[in-house]
């Protein structure tokens, strides 16, 4: 009986063993990474606004850094979190890198994007990189309807074409996570997140984003050297009897855009009625603004097809071909578009073939392999 109660006693212990040896390795498994150092003791937390240090390297300008929302590195790392976590969708199966993708640079390789709901959106996603440099009064998507990133940042989330959730579900989610509270109070020493806690750190990690060293920015310095093809590109590029790209996309801020609202011709329009898509005119009441949308960056432009606010154009040649002989001479075309009268700029094929050449020296590679960019889960 003694060795039956020895043995009985050795399997319990064996059992215990076995059953915390599993549930210890169930719970390592899903931890990420990054948070390991997470304590559940809300005493422990400690603030840190230990600033990050956005490096711009290459042909764009020092960073502006923002009196507002000023970016520190855990804010940073906690909006890289949250625009990679699906949690913040209705049903928790898409994030800002759905239709953001960083190997497109962070836009999406469909014309409109589908959201949870399957539902396809409105216009195509912009591409996210050096957003910090627009000016905070100018707006932001396409039509400028958010005045900051931060607004920016939480409007998708509550788009019922794309992540289709309120913020009010958001923010019990994130509360009731076994890590973000940690991370909030970390980056804004708050015990309860808010609205404005997800927005501010969204933000700025879109901030963070930036791109600045292509080939033609290695070229600039002296590194490397374009091809004759590429250089004459660059000159059609500047050229008023060239390609006339420089109005609106020049190079001298390092940028490719003046962040402004602008009717390129794109469609054959007579009164402001006949707009299927207004832009910036429906958030203004302008019907002067009726048709504008913002100039894109044409960094990277090579990685985010298809192009214009509604992903008409799928390829850079379809882009080229519009811009040299398809413009439309109407009341609402941007006066910069001055060869409109003559459908365009009246490009031959090698002149497209060679701007075409030169944009796609913007290509970014490091800006689109920058681990700090990646997903974190």
């Amino acid at each position: 009986m003694l060795n039956y109660l020895k043995m009985k006693n050795n399997i319990s212990v064996l059992t215990l063993l076995l059953f915390f040896g599993i549930i210890l390795f169930f719970s390592q498994c899903d931890i990420d990474p990054e948070i390991t150092d997470i304590d559940p003791n809300a005493t422990n937390w400690v603030y840190d606004a230990t600033p990050y240090n956005v490096v711009a390297v290459g042909g764009i300008p020092p960073f502006p850094y923002p009196v507002n929302n000023p970016l520190t590195a855990k804010g940073v790392a906690l909006g890289r979190k949250l625009f990679y976590d699906p949690i913040l969708s209705g049903d928790s199966t898409q994030s800002c890198s759905s239709c953001h993708s960083v190997h497109h640079a962070f836009s999406d390789t469909t014309q409109f994007s589908i959201g949870i709901d399957g539902l396809p959106g409105k216009r195509n996603a912009m591409p996210i990189y050096n957003l910090g440099y627009s000016p905070f009064d100018n707006g932001f998507f396409w039509d400028g309807r958010a005045t900051t990133l931060e607004d920016q940042a939480i409007i998708p989330i509550q788009d019922p074409l794309e992540m289709h959730e309120i913020m009010p579900n958001v923010i019990i989610k994130l509360s009731n996570s076994s890590f973000y509270p940690q991370m909030f109070y970390e980056a804004f020493e708050v015990e309860e997140i808010t609205n404005d806690d997800v927005a501010n750190a969204i933000a700025q990690f879109i901030k963070s984003i930036v791109s600045g060293n292509s080939r033609y920015d290695k070229a600039a310095a002296g590194e490397v050297f374009l091809t004759d093809q590429e250089v004459q590109g660059f000159e059609l590029f500047n050229a008023l009897d060239g390609g006339d790209c420089f109005h609106c996309h020049g190079i001298n801020a390092g940028l490719f855009t003046d962040f402004q609202y602008r009717n390129n011709g794109i469609d054959s329009i007579l009164t402001f009625v006949n707009f299927l898509d207004a832009g910036l005119g429906v958030v203004t009441g302008d019907t002067l603004d009726y048709g504008k949308f913002k100039t894109p960056s044409l960094r990277n432009v090579e990685l985010t097809a298809p192009y214009m606010h509604d992903g008409r154009f799928a390829t850079l040649e379809e882009v080229l071909d519009f811009y040299s002989e398809n413009v439309n001479p109407t009341p609402f075309t941007d006066n910069f578009m001055q060869f409109a009268f003559q459908g365009g700029v009246q490009l031959t094929s090698d002149e497209k073939a060679a701007i075409i050449a030169f944009l796609k020296t913007l290509t970014d590679d490091g800006f689109k392999n920058n681990p700090e960019y990646q997903n974190p889960f």
